[in-house]
């Protein structure tokens, strides 16, 4: 109450008005103090309600630092929509654990151990960890529920698409080798890039919250009511610019090996699933800031919903799907006969896509296999010019038996000797590629 002047030494000389935070039950913003006075009297000598009707202040709504009613300043929440999309959202997060115990479960069937286990399990915590910032905004957000929405948000992004775009950085280094020495990129190499940009991001992560925690500040809807979001500031921004770089580069790399064939188009997949979160990612971006900057709490926390499962669920169909299609219909240890016939190799799809040190020995195995193949072939190959030459050479005395009669003693030493080396070479428990014995045959 303040005193008006130029009424006197008198009583009632004063008039009132509500605090801050507070609002008169008349709705008006000031009391007469002589009429303030007389109902306080009346409701003193004969208990009249008028004071209390009348001359009292009422606090505001919460969320309101000034009003004129008890009109509410806070946007509603619709928690029963929002319980049953976060019901949506855990469950994706089981299936998440698993399809990682599946993936565990059938490392050793081809079409898992060529995708590299290691990695796959890597991407699907990535996604897990995606899922929980839906369990992060799901509350009236304060500093706590934003630093967890910043950690899970950026943290799951870089567990995921890092695990999927080293292992289309090394398809791109084998694409890219023209020599015949092969380029190894073992999942234990990959770890140790994984790793440092793991560092990184745990870094910034830690030096934001530390330093400058994201708060929780009011904005307002398309009706005029407030509710909290997590502020954005140059943290943000300087993030998103640099994970919207590591995609560019993705982009890049997937570019790259749009042409490179391996056996159950792991590369694709991956291209496929960059390609998706890129795009999602900048729609998403231009909702909240262009198009809907002013939707309620529910729409925004369903636009979070949409963009979790835009980018998470499909990379998780793209990448998991037709893995797991192929050890359904029991073909996830046989190779892609469409990969085969297009001329992919073995080896090539298990240096392109994860290699493991489970196939070293495989692989060298193979090779030594191969170079005997090319030796009995290069032996048949100068035993036939050797005798061809014998046969039709006028310059060479005749002889009467030849190389292909019952006696052998009318050979020649030279056609003897590699007729000899020719046996030693091609032993009857070796084997024969189908190309030589064709050859051999129709000399």
């Amino acid at each position: 109450c303040m005193f008006s002047p130029n009424n006197g030494w008198t009583s009632g000389a004063y008039r009132c008005h509500c605090r801050k935070g507070f609002y008169s039950a008349m709705r008006s913003p000031e009391f007469n103090g002589t009429l303030v006075e007389s109902a306080w009297k009346e409701k003193e000598v004969i208990h009249s309600p008028n004071y209390d009707l009348l001359y009292t202040c009422k606090p505001c709504p919460p969320g309101c630092e000034m009003c004129v009613d008890d009109s509410p300043c806070l946007s509603p929440y619709n928690w029963a929509f929002r319980i049953s999309l976060l019901v949506i959202s855990m469950l994706c997060i089981v299936l998440s654990i698993v399809l990682a115990c599946y993936v565990y479960r059938y490392r050793k069937l081809k079409v898992i151990k060529v995708a590299s286990p290691v990695f796959l399990c890597i991407t699907l915590l990535g996604c897990a960890i995606m899922y929980t910032e839906m369990a992060a905004i799901f509350p009236a957000l304060d500093v706590y529920s934003c630093v967890a929405t910043k950690w899970t948000r950026h943290m799951g992004f870089c567990l995921t698409y890092s695990g999927l775009l080293l292992k289309t950085w090394r398809v791109s280094l084998t694409y890219r080798v023209k020599s015949a020495h092969k380029l190894k990129l073992t999942d234990r190499q990959l770890l140790q890039w994984l790793f440092p940009i793991l560092f990184i991001m745990g870094i910034y992560l830690g030096s934001w919250t530390i330093s400058s925690p994201p708060e929780a500040i009011y904005i307002h809807d398309w009706f005029n009511l407030r509710f909290r979001q997590c502020d954005y500031n140059w943290w943000d921004h300087s993030l998103a610019i640099g994970e919207f770089l590591f995609l560019l580069w993705g982009i890049r790399v997937c570019y790259n090996v749009r042409n490179a064939e391996s056996f159950f188009n792991e590369a694709k997949h991956i291209s496929w699933a960059i390609y998706n979160i890129t795009c999602v990612n900048i729609i998403m971006v231009m909702i909240h800031l262009v198009i809907l900057p002013s939707a309620d709490p529910d729409v925004k926390y369903l636009f979070g919903f949409i963009r979790t499962q835009l980018s998470t669920t499909v990379t998780i169909v793209f990448i998991f799907g037709p893995k797991f299609y192929r050890v359904i219909k029991g073909q996830g240890d046989t190779w892609d006969n469409r990969a085969r016939a297009r001329g992919v190799t073995a080896s090539f799809s298990l240096n392109g896509v994860g290699l493991v040190h489970e196939e070293t020995t495989d692989l060298y195995q193979e090779n030594e296999e191969l170079k005997e193949e090319v030796q009995k072939l290069a032996a048949q190959i100068e035993f036939m010019r050797i005798v061809h030459m014998e046969m039709n050479n006028r310059h060479l005395k005749p002889k009467h038996g030849s190389f292909f009669s019952q006696s052998n003693t009318a050979q020649s030493p030279i056609v003897r000797s590699i007729y000899t080396k020719f046996e030693s070479t091609d032993s009857p428990g070796s084997r024969i590629c189908p190309a030589a014995e064709l050859i051999s045959e129709r000399v």
